[in-house]
């Protein structure tokens, strides 16, 4: 549950309250996920009690040696309101102190200009007690003319810094406040 959907910078919900789910299916390097989100509260736009987003995702992860983990895949996003579109990704993280992250994402369906946008970000967890970790990022994008996702311009874009704590329930379930 988020008091709203914040997705690259833009608030999605109009700043009403969300319930966002997802499942994920692995089967060695590959992973299937569904992710979806309702808005709770309706506004002008936005009515209640409906899936307005739901996205699959399609990934492949692989360490590249000790050093550096990378991830590939496809993101469809079918949305309530507009048109639906898929996205490629690519990402590299090292794996040292603040696993550094560079990732990038190209809309090659609905875009009609380089659909290119890039986000750098640090994270770091660092375990209270057993079961429970307290996780902090920061994280810098920029928009390369990706003009369905975010618009028909070259520059930075969306800055977030980012606190959570994360209680393991069971090995498999997790409530994660941030």
């Amino acid at each position: 549950v988020f008091d709203k959907y914040l997705w690259r910078g833009f608030d999605l919900s109009d700043g009403r309250p969300v319930v966002q789910a997802g499942a994920d299916l692995s089967s060695g390097k590959f992973t299937l996920s569904y992710w979806t989100n309702w808005q709770l509260k309706s506004s002008n736009d936005i009515p209640s009690g409906e899936a307005n987003e739901t996205d699959i995702i399609l990934d492949y992860s692989t360490d590249l040696g000790e050093m550096l983990s990378v991830s590939v895949g496809n993101i469809w996003y079918a949305l309530d309101g507009a048109e639906d579109t898929n996205e490629l990704y690519l990402s590299a993280t090292v794996n040292t102190l603040l696993s550094p992250t560079f990732a990038i994402y190209y809309d090659w369906d609905a875009c009609e200009e380089e659909g290119l946008y890039f986000t750098a970000d640090i994270s770091h967890s660092i375990e209270l007690m057993e079961n429970l970790s307290m996780s902090l990022g920061a994280l810098v994008a920029y928009n390369m003319h990706s003009d369905y996702a975010v618009g028909d311009y070259a520059g930075f874009h969306n800055y977030e810094l980012s606190v959570g704590l994360d209680y393991a329930l069971t090995d498999q379930l997790s409530v994660s406040p941030s």
